[in-house]
């Protein structure tokens, strides 16, 4: 092959690659901006508010942020706007258990934060997250603490602790916590974390009901 046929295969073959790179690009960025919504006024003045309360220290969405509390990209599919304006105002008037205080959010802040919710929850994201899965107890003593895993999964735990492998990493794995703790420890410890392990990061539970306690303890003795 001569000089100037090498240097016209190279141009050509360039240009050619050059051309589809372009096209696979712009293709790409066409399905990406229907993945999202159009933001709104609203959307970004509840974008502004979520980072205002800190709420991703907790929460997280797409899966970015904390692990201590629930995922909120598709909390706007699975609550009614009434229930997620009065929780984000006053989450124990909706939950008795719920371990989020009362930031002190107005009415005007709370339905901004919820079209960010719906926003965020329209967003296409393959799939997540996904549908959660409660560990439980092995063997007869499943039947028994029904209501133990109930607290569980009503506040969260397994956002941060694993069962059995199942649950989140960010905390201890409990798969055999009722053979390391004792009842005593257990309930103080729900009650008051940093009163027995001074760096938790486990927020208190003492607001939760004796019998909520005292629920969730018997299915953390159960786990050996």
């Amino acid at each position: 092959m001569s000089n100037k046929a090498a240097r016209n295969l190279f141009v050509f073959g360039s240009l050619f690659f050059f051309l589809i790179f372009i096209v696979l690009t712009l293709d790409t960025m066409g399905k990406l901006d229907k993945r999202a919504p159009e933001i709104t006024e609203e959307v970004n003045a509840g974008k502004m508010a979520w980072h205002k309360y800190d709420c991703i220290g907790c929460h997280t969405i797409f899966g970015n942020g904390s692990y201590f509390a629930p995922d909120m990209t598709k909390v706007a599919e699975k609550k009614p706007k009434g229930y997620l304006k009065q929780f984000l105002m006053d989450p124990k008037s909706v939950n008795p258990r719920a371990a989020m205080p009362k930031f002190g959010i107005t009415s005007d802040e709370a339905d901004k934060l919820i079209a960010f919710l719906e926003w965020i929850s329209k967003v296409d994201t393959n799939g997540w997250p996904p549908k959660p899965i409660l560990a439980g107890a092995v063997g007869a003593a499943v039947k028994e603490l029904t209501e133990g895993q109930k607290v569980y999964q009503s506040l969260g735990c397994s956002n941060c602790h694993m069962i059995s492998g199942i649950g989140g990493t960010t905390g201890p794995d409990l798969t055999n916590v009722g053979s390391k703790k004792d009842r005593v420890w257990l309930l103080g410890h729900f009650k008051d974390p940093k009163a027995y392990a001074p760096n938790s990061a486990m927020p208190a539970f003492g607001h939760l009901s004796e019998k909520d306690l005292n629920d969730l303890t018997d299915y953390m003795i159960a786990l050996k």
